[in-house]
């Protein structure tokens, strides 16, 4: 059977080559519900496949985009990356998933490779390392978008939440439940998004207990359980932890199950991080939910924007940056009020 054309499917449906150009580039602005559907119905009739190189010539664009994941261990970025590729499938347009664990040279290959599969654009959870990198991907007028987190020098549109806001009550709550020895416990603060939580529970423990020293214990996530251990020959261990994201309470979980340490009972526990199976656990985990779905779409929507307008040879849309709120969503692991001493 011979490969169906353009020409063939426009014959089917009773218009014309351009009419159907049009819709299978999703120009829909002129063109009726009726039009549409003969077309729809012409593409399934005739089985066609529309050839994606020839595309991709015609117009200057791969129909690609790539995300640089920082870790897709992460719950979160597992989310956010589904977000992203929902939008860009109702666009049709394909993603490149490059998942750097945290490692410096790797995002730098990782940004290299994206760039000779002339992806159109990527969308990256960057790391603190390799802003001149990104900012001569901007220079050079190559589409990026931020997520999660931030480079104060690259000015790019960005898709990030109010970490300092979330983070600040998540340690009122503690506090309000009575408790004055409250850790703040988080990977290396070498990204923003940490910075920015260690922040909002510094400004909370100032605010609402300036006699208190705050308690903050950073470290590579496979060294906390050792920074806890230490901390628990020399110092009073404190009553309540905020573990900054899902693989640092995996830390906290083991070491409170090594010291026999009963929650809430002997420590208060809330997880900044989208913890699936917080409600499963007894006693349920109290946890800081991030929007990560609809932060996805949103970082996907402003990239293909910018595309967009590069491709149609149209102004930039403006540098913005869209800041969605976090929910604290308190359980059992928070929620009993401690019996101060």
């Amino acid at each position: 059977m011979a490969k169906m054309t353009m020409a063939d499917v426009a014959r089917e449906a009773g218009v014309s080559k351009s009419t159907v150009s049009q819709y299978l580039n999703g120009r829909y602005e002129y063109m009726s519900s009726t039009t549409k559907d003969k077309i729809a119905v012409a593409i399934k009739a005739l089985d066609y496949r529309p050839n994606v190189l020839a595309r991709s010539l015609k117009q200057k664009r791969t129909f690609t985009i790539g995300v640089i994941v920082a870790n897709m261990l992460h719950q979160f970025s597992l989310e956010i990356c589904r977000g992203i590729e929902s939008y860009c499938r109702e666009q049709g347009i394909s993603v490149i998933l490059c998942n750097t664990d945290e490692d410096e040279a790797r995002e730098r290959e990782d940004l290299e490779l994206l760039r000779s599969k002339q992806v159109d654009g990527v969308i990256a959870f960057p790391s603190g390392q390799l802003a001149p990198l990104y900012q001569k991907l901007v220079e050079e007028g190559f589409p990026l978008v931020f997520v999660d987190r931030k480079l104060e020098e690259v000015q790019v549109s960005r898709v990030v939440v109010d970490n300092e806001q979330a983070a600040y009550k998540a340690t009122e709550h503690l506090i309000d439940a009575g408790h004055q020895h409250i850790a703040m416990l988080t990977a290396p603060l070498s990204i923003s998004t940490r910075v920015e939580r260690v922040d909002g529970y510094t400004h909370a423990m100032k605010n609402k207990l300036p006699q208190i020293a705050p308690i903050i214990l950073s470290d590579e996530v496979k060294q906390l359980r050792h920074t806890l251990r230490v901390w628990a020959k020399q110092q009073q261990l404190p009553t309540a932890i905020i573990a900054g994201n899902d693989l640092v309470l995996l830390e906290v979980l083991a070491f409170l199950k090594e010291y026999q340490l009963q929650i809430p009972q002997d420590m208060a526990l809330i997880v900044f991080d989208n913890i699936p199976f917080a409600e499963l656990l007894t006693p349920t985990l109290s946890t800081i939910v991030q929007p990560s779905h609809d932060m996805g779409r949103q970082a996907a929507e402003m990239l293909i924007a910018s595309i967009s307008a590069q491709s149609t040879q149209q102004e930039q849309p403006a540098i913005q940056e869209k800041q969605f709120t976090c929910t604290l969503m308190i359980r059992e692991s928070s929620a009993q009020p401690m019996n101060i001493q």
